[in-house]
């Protein structure tokens, strides 16, 4: 069995793309593409019980930027109420590039559909927090996200059969 790198690291080979080139992975860049911050309800929020009710969605996508090169990009928006009124909007688009290269291409998706999210989802959790601190809010920190279970969960969505559509005549 040959080696690869995996970020400096040796791990073992299981290429089975038909080359005899090792599976590549590095990181190029891990970046904030997008994010803002709105406080609507400031400063009249901040006098108000501090019982909040947080509601956090979450999207990936990815687009391949070369050969073995792609951009993955984790969008996630954060929406705080107090009162039924937003105390704070916040949304991050944390993005990377990672070069992957010589990988079977089901490996391949659940790189780029689970390890590369879970690579950026730290730095973009870390860019919430941080913005919400500076926003003057008590400190909220997003639990963290098992990526391989939500990639499982949506293979087994695409797998499902779609509705058929009934049409009369």
């Amino acid at each position: 069995m040959g080696n690869s790198t995996l970020n400096g690291q040796q791990s073992p080979s299981n290429n089975t793309t038909g080359t005899n080139e090792a599976p590549q992975f590095a990181i190029q860049r891990i970046y904030a593409k997008d994010l803002s911050v709105e406080t609507p309800h400031s400063p009249a929020i901040f006098q108000e019980e501090w019982k909040p009710a947080a509601d956090v969605q979450l999207t990936a996508n990815t687009a391949k930027l070369s050969d073995d090169v792609y951009e993955v990009k984790l969008s996630i928006t954060v929406t705080t109420k107090v009162n039924d009124k937003i105390a704070f909007l916040v949304e991050v688009h944390q993005a990377g590039i990672f070069t992957i290269a010589h990988f079977p291409e089901a490996q391949l998706n659940h790189m780029l559909g689970s390890y590369c999210p879970g690579v950026i989802f730290p730095f973009a959790r870390e860019l919430i927090s941080e913005l919400i601190a500076r926003a003057g809010f008590p400190p909220f920190y997003l639990a963290p996200i098992n990526f391989d279970a939500l990639y499982e969960q949506h293979l087994a969505q695409q797998k499902q059969p779609s509705p058929e559509i009934i049409t009369q005549h």
